[in-house]
């Protein structure tokens, strides 16, 4: 074991430990002696089971045991004031594996197999709940482990860490901000009688009679013109789902491929948009298969994605659970509609179930049976339903266009026609076609538009700028929101929340390459306010000049760069610039 300040990183050595030790606080951290197998655990530790394993304490000196030296520094780094090296010989306190435990606990799944299972204990991520000894994302992080470690493993008992502690850490992780259900229940009302509620919610999924009430159905506008449904749960309902969601993300997120972005830990658009960018700009590809499924989150099949889940999940009261959430309806305008396909957008369950559904109908069969079978290369980037997959030959493209079509109908998905093609892309495309004086194709994703551009060394770049849809639903927002708060806050209220949501558009779309996109948004944001603040009344407020002081005064934030081109060898990003674009610089020019 290496000290690593007031860390330690534990390996079981020797023969395999007792099955009753699971875990280690950071409070009796491990001491492993060269050539011994020893180990010090947490006394008061409670097994899954209920047991309590409580180790013996051992302060054996040389005399009697032989020890290993260790530096007095790692015990100042570690905490350990009170036990200090004498004449070069170090008190011990450890539990020796030839040692039984005093009260024996059966293993659950969430212990792992025998032995310490090899994780990293350092300062606690939550804090410890009176009762447990436990930290409460260590039992998370143990099915992490248990999942690594058995890729073909099935959980088999999952519904007991749904303690009144997880309920109560799941409440506090939800947004306090958002739409209430059909019962109006908000999350103040809800905090008012916390712990009474979450104990009651807590005998009920004892109990098996939690029954989660239909979501309510709202619509957001989209970019062509049509309507997105979304269901808003109840504030109950949310709790549960956000401890499903934890639950399942503990587990599948370590087989998820790399080609997934969408909904995922550390992980974001930019992300997506940089692997796709390093794809195009280091790989040979000519030709982009844009697709998009139609409706997806609303054509979900829910037979096959409880088949999907019990690929890693045996737990009848889990599944049950979740198929209630399922079927739980949906209420729109007073009446009930029955939901048979689907899931919800607007639940905090949707995006990792959408993610499990298309990690096994999608991702899996482009990996390991679709790119076993080309001759050339093939990259997949996805976000959530949104993909983009790139291909070295025309013909494999193609043929993959009408594959991905019959994959898809299988599981109950279709492909919107109207948004899908096969166009020639990439850098050889590109140097054709500078000789030829044709234009390439452009596509979009993740609300930029991707197309060939030319770096100042006159070499091949990816360039991307923001939608022209998105663009002109942004400004349109701001039009809107402007014409109406114009007359219900005074003028220093609104102006705050303006500067945020400029700032918001900036973090988003401020991406190298463009920043002529942002600098035009900024300032159709202030044509924007100039008209809106003399419609305030049928008096005129001010003029150009005097306006132009109030920006001085109270500046708007400026269009900036927030994320760069991802390095790779070849070129090296550009600092933001007040007169110029972004590019990149080639080495050697």
């Amino acid at each position: 074991m290496k000290p690593e300040g007031a860390r330690c990183r534990a390996t079981p050595q020797g023969k395999g430990l007792s099955p009753e030790i699971t875990s280690v606080s950071v409070a009796d951290a491990v001491h492993l002696a060269a050539g011994s197998s020893l180990i010090t655990v947490r006394r008061g530790y409670k097994t899954p089971t209920g047991s309590e394993t409580v180790a013996r304490y051992q302060r054996d000196r040389l005399g009697t045991r032989e020890s290993h030296n260790v530096p007095s520094v790692f015990w100042k780094s570690a905490g350990y004031g009170l036990y200090k090296p004498e004449e070069g010989k170090v008190i011990q306190m450890a539990l020796w594996q030839s040692d039984k435990s005093i009260v024996a606990g059966k293993q659950s799944n969430v212990c792992g197999a025998k032995g310490l299972t090899g994780m990293r204990w350092g300062l606690r991520d939550t804090t410890a709940r009176p009762g447990t000894g436990v930290r409460l994302s260590t039992k998370l992080k143990s099915l992490t482990l248990r999942a690594r470690r058995n890729p073909g493993y099935r959980f088999i008992s999952l519904m007991h860490l749904l303690t009144l502690d997880f309920l109560e850490w799941c409440f506090k992780e939800l947004k306090k901000d958002k739409a209430s259900g059909i019962d109006g229940v908000s999350y103040k009302e809800y905090e008012g009688n916390l712990k009474e509620n979450l104990k009651d919610l807590l005998k009920r999924l004892k109990e098996r009679r939690y029954r989660p009430q239909p979501v309510r159905r709202v619509y957001i506008p989209k970019p062509n013109g049509d309507r997105r449904p979304l269901g808003i749960p109840t504030i109950e309902d949310k709790i549960v789902q956000m401890a499903i969601k934890k639950i399942l993300e503990a587990i599948f997120e370590v087989d998820f491929l790399d080609v997934s972005f969408g909904f995922r830990p550390h992980r974001g658009c930019h992300n997506a948009i940089d692997e796709l960018d390093k794809m195009i700009m280091t790989k040979p590809i000519n030709f982009v298969v844009d697709m998009d499924i139609e409706k997806f989150f609303n054509s979900v099949n829910h037979d096959w994605l409880m088949a999907c889940l019990r690929q890693r999940i045996a737990d009848r009261n889990l599944l049950r659970l979740i198929g209630r959430f399922l079927r739980a309806g949906v209420m729109e305008d007073g009446r009930y509609f029955v939901s048979d396909e689907g899931v919800p957008q607007g639940g905090v369950l949707s995006p990792i179930l959408a993610n499990i559904y298309l990690h096994y109908i999608l991702d899996l069969w482009f990996e390991r049976k679709v790119k076993k079978q080309l001759k050339g290369y093939a990259g997949m980037v996805r976000y959530a339903d949104d993909f983009i997959v790139c291909f070295q030959a025309e013909r494999e493209a193609r043929v993959f266009s009408g594959l991905l079509k019959q994959r898809l109908a299988k599981f109950g998905l279709r492909i919107a026609e109207d948004k899908s093609r096969v166009i020639e892309f990439g850098r050889y495309v590109w140097e054709r076609a500078q000789k030829t004086g044709e234009r390439v194709a452009t596509f979009d994703f993740l609300g930029f538009t991707f197309y060939c551009d030319k770096a100042r060394c006159g070499k091949f770049k990816l360039g991307r700028k923001t939608a022209v849809s998105r663009f002109r639903r942004a400004v349109k927002g701001i039009w809107e929101w402007l014409r109406g708060i114009r007359n219900r806050l005074k003028l220093e209220e609104w102006w705050q929340m303006l500067a945020v949501k400029v700032e918001g558009h900036y973090r988003y779309y401020g991406i190298s390459g463009n920043i002529w996109w942002l600098r035009k948004f900024f300032w159709l944001v202030v044509k924007s306010v100039y008209k809106w603040i003399n419609r305030r009344s049928q008096k005129r407020s001010c003029n150009w000049e005097q306006f132009k002081r109030i920006l001085l005064k109270s500046p708007l934030p400026k269009p900036r760069i927030y994320h760069f081109y991802p390095g790779f060898k070849g070129c090296i990003p550009e600092e933001p610039n007040d007169r110029i674009g972004q590019v990149r610089f080639c080495e050697g020019h």
